[in-house]
């Protein structure tokens, strides 16, 4: 869940489009699972992707998860579905 798109500590911008292509990355979502939601190429979404690491100097989703959440920018807590797997 993105919560803000910018912050005091460092001044990064997402654009909208940004911001709804990382909403679905941080639900754990592919490239190519990101391109069929938006009715787009996955050459598309990995554009933005790479626009979205280097606003937030990381080089993967697992860096760009992480520093997202310390700059305030998502809430991790709502990002991952529980899935519905059986316990033993």
């Amino acid at each position: 869940m993105i919560i803000a798109t910018e912050t005091a500590e460092q001044d990064v911008k997402l654009t909208p489009k940004e911001i709804e292509v990382f909403s679905l990355i941080i639900e754990g979502k592919s490239s190519q699972e990101v391109a069929n939601s938006l009715v787009c190429s996955k050459r598309t979404v990995d554009f933005h992707l790479a626009r979205i690491y280097e606003k937030l100097c990381v080089s993967n989703r697992v860096q760009a998860m992480r520093r997202a959440a310390l700059l305030g920018l998502v809430d991790l807590r709502f990002a991952a579905k529980p899935t519905n797997t059986p316990r033993n």
